[in-house]
């Protein structure tokens, strides 16, 4: 048998927890997935899932961009009066139950 190593990292207990209930439930500890994890790893030459955002993903730099990109558009909309806003709301209010 090889030699065998200790691996130690920190994770949120929370998480820590919820994972091992799953693996439990398979009839597995922590360990032996996370070695079932490494080994698998090594088979593939990398992680062994897709690692890809979905494509309904918002990177924080894109939601920035179309918050800033809102704001410029808004820059231009003359200010509205209280009595303004409640009109247009009670308008789209009376168009939607028609």
């Amino acid at each position: 048998m090889a030699n065998q190593v200790l691996v130690q990292f920190r994770v949120d207990s929370d998480l820590k927890n919820e994972v091992s209930e799953i693996y439990n439930s398979l009839g597995m500890d922590l360990p032996t997935a996370f070695r079932m994890f490494m080994v698998r790893s090594k088979m593939v030459r990398g992680i062994p899932f897709e690692t890809t955002l979905p494509e309904t993903a918002v990177t924080k730099s894109e939601g920035l961009a179309a918050f800033e990109a809102l704001r410029n558009q808004a820059a231009d909309v003359p200010e509205m009066s209280l009595d303004e806003i409640n009109a247009e709301i009670a308008d789209v209010r009376k168009n939607r139950r028609n």
